[in-house]
């Protein structure tokens, strides 16, 4: 169907309309409600407590990479690279970083113009007058105007929680590389654990066959062999205790490096000391945690993210405005004049919508919202508080297990000389074989003790690193995409082609 003249906009209408279309642009632009949001403040000690000690320095870390630092060994350097590669829940981390990017892809396209829907009919009417044929399409377009800044705040809100995303990415890879790191140092541990156990059991043995012997000859009683029987087998039972704990610590091992269980029998076969760790380490100050930790800065972009809902709540107590618009081309029984000049229309319009009877549910969202975000900035307060207590418990465990390890290799020293005095007096008949017994308890507890202690230094080492928040900055600001393997980004592609653009 044609238009008359006189329906078709005029130059004046359409310029009327462009000047007022152009009006209400500028108009978006100028408000935005919703409180400022300000970078939150909390309480930082001002020093570490232990920090005048030889052992820790306030300069701060000057390696990300602080396993290559602090123990040198290249298979648990070998381990975190591959882990960096292979562990899942970094790979889920990232996925999480590309899901927020996309969200606010979303909120970034929700600012512009929105396609309603484009029709299109074709209709044919017989009656006994004869056939009618009706042909039609027609495009629709609608821009609800951001007037009081509600979308702007959406992309700001989505835009924080992309950034809180990053920083669970950077939590779950120190965490992880933290794992690995004390999950080896463990492996390392029970190794020499089982050595020290070895070791005692060949005294041991050595002393079964003494006491043994002497009662043969008819010196002593069965006591003392039974005695040293004892312990004997009290000491292989052990090695089953420290074989399950080391078998099951590989398979927490493999899992973190993304590998089966079964798959770590074959790595780790050779048996090595448990690497020792540096006379200094920095630590930094506690205000550099609020910069360098990622559990802080998600907080911080959570409490940014609902910064803007407020603004976002107090934009449904105002108006909104939209305008939009329709062009379409139509024909009768000649299917050819659709496009003819003359068979276009044209409609344009301006429209608000404002819920003035909401019975204070909007205002009530408001204060909800306002709440939410005082809850965050509290919580945001905690994790600093819980930071600073995490660093200062890590560095005093630290600390007193160095002291500790010092005080064990002495008694070690004097249990080794003990149980050898012990059994060269015992072969002499000048001491009872309860005496050999005690020593060589005490030196199996002795070692074993100070083997779990050299273990425990180097892992309360990698809790100092940890509650520091170090090691994410190897990230080097990568894409969503680019924190991805090969591997996982081809399997994306193959499922859907809408990731072309995204997944490079």
């Amino acid at each position: 169907m044609k238009t008359r003249p006189s329906d078709r906009p005029t130059g004046k209408r359409i310029a009327a309309t462009g000047l007022g279309l152009s009006l209400v642009v500028l108009l978006q632009a100028c408000t935005v409600l919703g409180p400022k949001y300000e970078e939150p403040t909390a309480q930082v000690q001002d020093k570490w407590s232990g920090i005048e000690t030889p052992a820790m320095s306030s300069d701060p870390p000057l390696d990300p990479q602080w396993w290559k630092s602090a123990f040198n060994d290249p298979v648990l350097n070998a381990l975190v690279e591959t882990a960096l590669e292979q562990n899942l829940s970094l790979r889920s981390a990232a996925l999480r970083v590309l899901q927020a990017q996309q969200q606010l892809a979303i909120a970034m396209g929700n600012r512009y113009p929105q396609s309603q829907s484009m029709t299109g009919d074709a209709q044919t009417t017989t009656t006994n007058l004869g056939t009618d044929e009706l042909y039609s399409l027609g495009f629709n377009l609608s821009w609800e105007v951001d007037f009081w800044g509600r979308y702007k705040l959406a992309v700001v809100s989505a835009s924080a929680q992309l950034d809180a995303s990053v920083a669970d990415y950077d939590s779950v890879m120190i965490s992880m590389i933290s794992s690995v790191a004390q999950n080896y140092l463990n492996i390392r541990t029970l190794e020499r654990r089982l050595e020290v156990a070895q070791l005692n059991l060949n005294l041991q043995e050595q002393s079964l066959q003494i006491s043994t012997a002497k009662f043969d000859a008819g010196a002593t009683s069965a006591l003392d062999a039974d005695q040293a029987e004892t312990l004997v087998y009290n000491t292989r039972a052990s090695f089953a205790s420290l074989q399950q704990s080391l078998q099951q610590t590989k398979n927490s091992l493999a899992i973190l490096l993304g590998r089966l269980p079964q798959d770590m029998n074959g790595l780790l076969t050779d048996v090595q000391p448990i690497p020792d760790t540096p006379a200094e380490i920095a630590v930094g100050m506690p205000q550099e945690l609020i910069r360098r930790r990622p559990d802080i800065r998600i907080a911080e972009r959570q409490l940014a993210a609902q910064g803007a809902q407020i603004g976002i709540a107090i934009s449904e107590l105002y108006p909104q405005f939209q305008i939009g618009g329709s062009i379409g081309t139509a024909a009768q029984n000649d299917f050819s004049d659709m496009f003819s000049t003359g068979s276009y229309t044209l409609n344009l319009f301006g429209a608000f919508q404002w819920n003035i009877f909401s019975y204070g549910r909007l205002r009530s969202n408001v204060r909800y919202q306002d709440a939410v975000f005082q809850q965050l900035l509290e919580d945001y307060r905690n994790t600093v508080l819980q930071a600073e207590g995490e660093v200062e418990n890590s560095i005093v465990a630290y600390l007193k297990s160095q002291e500790q390890l010092a005080a064990y290799r002495v008694a070690t020293e004097a249990a080794q000389r003990a149980a050898k005095i012990s059994t060269t007096q015992y072969e002499d008949g000048l001491v009872s074989f309860n005496t050999v017994i005690s020593t060589l308890g005490a030196l199996q507890n002795q070692q074993d003790q100070l083997a779990t202690t050299q273990g425990t230094v180097a892992t309360n080492l990698v809790q100092v690193y940890k509650s520091l928040g170090g090691g994410w900055e190897i990230r080097r600001d990568k894409t969503a995409d680019e924190l991805l393997p090969d591997s996982t980004r081809q399997e994306m592609l193959q499922r859907t082609k809408y990731w072309k653009k995204i997944l490079k």
